[in-house]
Formats: structure tokens, sequence, C-alpha cells
């Protein structure tokens, strides 16, 4: 292959394909096939060197492999169909309807969102569909959602939704569509080892990793999914939409809880839970005024409390535990209160992603939120299937409800669900 037919290619790409390629290759999409050449003698580089001209070429036709791709009318979904209809696959995009999200106004934004994925799906040639999974959603994710704020936890939907919508009901529906794969436009990667086994590795982009939501998938789930552009900072995804002028390369990204939108928390919460007001007390029993229901506060929070300093302290007030039974909220002043400084927490619902516990007593690293920097743990189980998580230094606001996530190095191994945190020998006062 000479260099001028090289300088001729229209896209040129590192990619995962569902084949495993030989290393130290680059991959190069032209219409139906991709191209992995196989430079001979030399370093990988992520650059073709000029001096090399020894190659091997192996052309692998995609076009018999079909991938269905969530489509959210967002420029990540959007670029993710984008590459792998570059790289030759059979694509087609499906929009998934999760929830009635009609705001206040009768506008419902899904309507909006579905127009996009309908234009990009022209735009780069491929079909798309709609499919309805506001029944799914509700009975898998929501009822967890109230249920756990029912407990006064702190949950996590978007772990949730990830398990049993994106990667469960959604494949169901693509295997309908005679789907080999399904993509998604999460910033994560998928490695397959010598043995078939699938290793989910964060994204490349540290700041947009989006491994922490989808750390309860299970091994038969990662087989049959691709992360386009998992390899890819947040800014190349909106270069390449912007080159290809999609509709959606300068949509804004959408934030928070996808039921809940633009709306006030509080008063969406209250909807669907009656409020249940209460004492406000120091950790010593110093009633500090009332609260709105427990269910609105979160572990480490410090708005919404109506409380300031005192007249021996100016140090801003924070939730500290949460009595359920008593309905009593606790709060204590500083932002390294030792009520919320945890040294261990208890984990059930743990999954790990390869399909294998590692062992007894390793040492790994966690995070407790997403965006949190790591922090070294050590693991330990217990016969009824929960596990103990031992910090390397005390960790602040530990919440009940919400996912911790286990990390070797980039490869994130699985998670649990926070149950309580301890401080040495002394469960917190938590939930």
């Amino acid at each position: 292959m000479s260099r001028s037919l090289l300088a001729s290619l229209l896209f040129l790409t590192e990619t995962r394909s569902p084949a495993q390629k030989p290393a130290h290759a680059l991959t190069v999409a032209i219409s139906s096939f991709t191209v992995i050449m196989v430079f001979t003698g030399i370093r990988p580089s992520n650059r073709i060197s000029p001096e090399s001209d020894e190659m091997m070429v192996i052309v692998l036709d995609n076009s018999n492999i079909r991938v269905v791709v969530g489509m959210s009318g967002g420029v990540d979904s959007s670029v993710t169909a984008l590459l792998l209809k570059q790289q030759g696959y059979d694509v087609v995009g499906v929009f998934m309807k999760n929830w009635d999200d009609t705001d206040e106004n009768g506008v419902c934004t899904a309507t909006t969102d579905y127009e996009d994925v309908a234009k990009v799906a022209s735009e780069i040639g491929i079909p798309y569909y709609s499919i309805n999974f506001e029944k799914e959603y509700w009975d898998r994710v929501f009822q967890y959602f109230l249920d756990e704020y029912k407990a006064g936890r702190t949950p996590n939907p978007d772990v949730m939704c990830n398990k049993e919508i994106k990667f469960k009901a959604f494949l169901d529906y693509a295997d309908q569509l005679n789907a080999d794969y399904i993509a998604m436009g999460h910033y994560a990667q998928v490695k397959t080892d010598e043995n078939g086994i699938v290793h989910m590795l964060r994204g490349a982009d540290g700041n947009k990793d989006q491994t922490y939501f989808l750390s309860q998938l299970s091994q038969d789930q990662l087989k049959k999914s691709l992360f386009p552009i998992g390899h890819l900072q947040k800014p190349e995804v909106r270069k390449i939409a912007e080159a290809a002028g999609l509709a959606t390369a300068k949509k804004k990204d959408s934030t928070g809880i996808c039921f809940i939108g633009e709306r006030n928390f509080k008063q969406f919460l209250s909807t669907y839970l009656p409020a249940q007001p209460g004492k406000m007390m120091t950790v010593d029993g110093v009633e500090m005024g009332t609260h709105d229901g427990l269910m609105y506060y979160t572990i480490g929070q410090r708005q919404g409390l109506g409380i300031g300093g005192n007249s021996d302290n100016s140090e801003p007030w924070f939730v500290v535990g949460k009595d359920l039974d008593k309905n009593i909220l606790y709060v204590g002043q500083g932002f390294d209160n030792p009520a919320l400084m945890a040294t261990s927490l208890s984990a059930s619902n743990l999954n790990w992603t390869t399909g294998q516990a590692p062992a007894e007593g390793t040492h790994m690293t966690a995070k407790f939120r997403y965006r949190q920097r790591d922090t070294g743990v050590t693991l330990h189980y217990h016969d009824d299937g929960t596990a103990t998580v031992d910090f390397d230094v005390p960790v602040r606001a530990i919440t009940p409800g919400q996912a911790v996530v286990f990390y070797d190095g980039d490869e994130c191994l699985g998670g649990g669900t926070i149950d309580a945190a301890y401080a040495h020998t002394n469960e917190l006062q938590y939930v």
C-alpha cells in the first residue's frame, strides 16, 4: 500500500473492533471494510513511521456485523453511530423513551431529542427506530429510587438504569433486531483478554469517565457492548461531530437525573412521597430546629439547613446523620466534622464485571461518588454475600445508597451498594 493511497484515505482512527486487532495496529475505515495495517519492526506509535515501509494489511468486512446504537439525541451517541458507520458496520439507531418528561409548559423534551436523532440518522445514512421503555423504567429503576428514599438512603438511579434498561431491556430489544452488538456513547473502554474475558477500562477522558455508572454490568452484557468514543477526549468528540456537520455538534450536554431534568428536586420528590417533618439535632442532643423530611437531605449536605454558626463557632453546618425510626436529622459544624469521617463501609449487591471476585484481602482503589479521586481500600468478604471495605485513609461523607466502585489501575472491577459507614468499629449515625 503506497503512501499516496494512505494519504487519500478519508478516515483514520484507532478503534476496538469486535475481532481482536493485532498489536501496534492502525485501523482505517473504507466503505464497508476495516483495513488494519500492522507495521513490523517498529515501536508502538500513534503515527505511521515514514521510515517503515514493511506492513501487513488485514481487511475485515464489517458490513455483516450489525450494531444497534442507543441514540439519545446528544453529541456522544451521535458520534458513536458516525464512527461505527465510517468503520463499515451495519448500524441501526434506536432512541429510548424511558420517562414521560413533559414539563410544566406541556412540552415533552423527549420529542426534541428524538427529532435530533432523526436528523443525525439521516445525515450519516442509517435507519432509526424509537422504543418505549417507560414501564420497564418505572418498575426496575424508579420504584427502586423511591424505595431507597423511603428508607432514608440516597440512591444512584443512573447505575440501575444502565444495569436494567440500557444494557438489559435495550439489549433484549436489539436482539430482536438481530444485533451482533449494541453500542453506547459512554466514556468507557473494553478489552478482551486471551481467554475471551472482557475487561472494562476507564475512559481516556478522566473528566468524563463513566465506568462508575457501569459498575453493575455483567460479563454477558460487556461481551455484547461497544464503546466507540471511549478512547477519545470530549473536545475531540465535538470536533468530529462538527467536521461531519452533525446537527448535535454544539448541543448542550444533559445533566442531572433524567426523570427530574430542570425541575426542583424537592418538589419532584414530594409528588411521589409524603413529607414527614421532624427534629434537627446535634449528635450531642441539642435541638437546632426542624427538617422538612429526611428524604430531602443527604450525608455531607450544607445547603438548605437554615441554620448558621453560633457565638462560639462560626463554621458552617452539615448533615452528619439520620435516625429513620425517630425521624431525626443530625447536623454538625465543620467540613471535616468527625461524624462525617469514615474509616470503612459495608456494601451489598456486589458485582464483578469479569464474573470473578477478587481474592479476600485484595488491596485496590475505590470511588464512593462520581468524579471522586480514588482511595486505596482493602476488601473483606462475609458469608452473607456482603463485604467490608477498609480505607487507607479516612473518607468524608460516605453515603448509604450510593455506589462504591472498585478499580485496579485503569480497570473497573465492579461495585456494590453502600449500606453503612464506620469510624473504626463504631457505626456512624447514618441510616
